[in-house]
């Protein structure tokens, strides 16, 4: 895993990927590549140092590309979304992904008040980690993690409880043991990073210049990312901050949309 916390952990890993992709695309099945060196648009977390940024850019031109081009990931996340990032009123974003969780208030093309935490998908595979190994003294692995978060995890209760059978490694015996976990225990261990998430959003929401507010308080919260999946998040939040709260349509791309809608929009990319 090439990227941690939303940067580049390992460069050489996150090169080799991007190179794979790039040619993966632009291969036609003849010796010659469609496009031999295309112009390539990343989204990047919004609290990155020029360093990070560097390192990203560094790793799209190595692996081929002609132009690289960053964009913040809030930002990018709006304009998937379908949000009007270039009018007067504010819009917020939410974008809850796997290394950051990105939140900001855009108006004018430009991001007004943005904070990025690293506290997201990532953190909440660790916390059932944890938790099923402080509780059931079991040992679970990343993927099994990720795959109880998708099915059970959740912000607020199910209309009808649900539980999952899961298999790691027994810590005291070091065979194999499986266990079956109910979503009550999930919500448990997933607290506290949706509870961070949304004092996130809370605190944004106090630096926010008054006029937006208001356009806020009219178009909602809009939240997008892998996040935004989890069964319930968008009734936490809109309790925690009294204010309508929207999922964008198939929050899972919304960033790679938005950045392809820039790489066919360039006076909007110039901005």
């Amino acid at each position: 895993r090439p990227l941690k916390d939303g940067v580049i952990a390992d460069f050489d890993g996150a090169q080799s990927i991007l190179r794979y992709y790039i040619r993966k695309v632009h291969d036609t099945g003849g010796n010659f590549p469609k496009i031999p060196r295309p112009h390539v648009v990343i989204g990047i977390p919004s609290g990155v140092t020029e360093v990070e940024r560097r390192a990203v850019a560094d790793a799209a031109i190595e692996s081929g590309a002609r132009q690289a081009d960053l964009i913040e990931e809030p930002m990018a996340a709006a304009i998937g979304a379908g949000l009007n990032v270039e009018s007067p009123e504010g819009s917020f974003i939410v974008d809850i992904g796997g290394g950051t969780s990105e939140i900001a208030v855009i108006s004018l093309g430009g991001i007004v008040v943005g904070r990025s935490l690293r506290t997201a998908g990532d953190e909440m595979d660790e916390a059932i980690i944890n938790y099923v190994k402080l509780k059931y003294s079991v040992l679970l692995g990343q993927p099994s993690a990720e795959s109880i978060k998708i099915n059970i995890g959740s912000a607020v209760n199910f209309e009808k409880a649900k539980s999952m059978v899961v298999r790691g490694r027994d810590l005291e015996t070091g065979l194999p043991r499986s266990v079956k976990i109910t979503d009550g225990e999930i919500r448990e261990a997933l607290g506290s990073i949706i509870h961070e998430i949304i004092n996130g959003i809370s605190d944004t929401l106090e630096e926010t210049p008054p006029e937006l507010i208001s356009d806020i308080m009219e178009r909602g919260i809009y939240l997008a990312g892998g996040g935004a999946l989890i069964h319930g998040i968008e009734k936490a939040v809109s309790e925690a901050t009294k204010m309508p709260v929207y999922i964008a349509d198939d929050p899972l791309t919304c960033v790679a949309r938005g950045c392809g809608k820039l790489l066919e929009n360039p006076i909007l990319l110039n901005k």
